[in-house]
């Protein structure tokens, strides 16, 4: 049976018809996702990257630069002593805490190496490579890829002279201090935790083995 033929003029009607609802829904879609996002952002319950710690996005602090030198140890010329600048405000409190103590002991603690944003810490381990000659050796004194590195986020201090740092490792822990890597005497790690809870076992280097 034969049926009638729409006309160029329906079929543009059609289509018309066809491509405002399609524009329509689309905008609706597009008004409900930033209505939803802009609530969630209200409540504080919408972030771009996990969150470690409340109000400090990851993906920030993971570029935030740490000093890029400093002056030299004063009781060690081999080393510097660089500003704190960069690490989370609880690590920095608890660093000041750690120092002072220390210096109530007759003991000077030295900050080689605090806070590194990811090129700092590429660059560090780009050295490292050079130093040692290959990236698996390398990666047992800088971590790779950066954000896997507690420099990175600010929860690390490499402290120096040796002799400072067996203070830290033998006191640190009620200040949360501890060291964490058997090839790395220096590198010492913050969590409240370690105050009541210990320091964690070490593990053989930076890469866990």
């Amino acid at each position: 049976m034969l049926t009638d033929t729409p006309t160029l003029g329906r079929i543009i009607e059609i289509m018309s018809k066809t491509s405002r609802r399609v524009v329509f829904g689309v905008l609706l879609i597009v008004t409900l996702v930033v209505s939803a996002g802009g609530a969630l952002g209200y409540l504080g319950r919408l972030t771009l990257v996990f969150d470690r710690h409340p109000g400090k996005p990851l993906a920030i602090l993971e570029e935030v630069p740490g000093p890029p030198d400093g002056p030299k140890c004063p009781i060690d010329a081999r080393y510097l002593d660089e500003a704190p600048d960069g690490l989370r405000p609880d690590v920095l409190q608890a660093w000041k805490l750690l120092r002072a103590k220390a210096s109530e002991q007759g003991v000077q603690l030295c900050l080689n190496d605090g806070k590194r944003s990811r090129q700092q810490q590429q660059k560090e381990f780009d050295e490292a490579v050079e130093k040692f000659g290959t990236e698996e050796l390398a990666s047992k004194y800088v971590l790779n890829p950066p954000d896997r590195s507690m420099h990175v986020i600010g929860l690390a201090v490499d402290i120096q002279p040796i002799e400072s740092a067996k203070w830290v490792e033998k006191n640190g822990s009620t200040l949360g201090w501890c060291r964490r890597y058997e090839n790395e005497q220096w590198h010492f790690e913050y969590n409240a935790g370690y105050s009541t809870g210990g320091c964690p076992a070490l593990v053989p280097s930076a890469t866990g083995s």
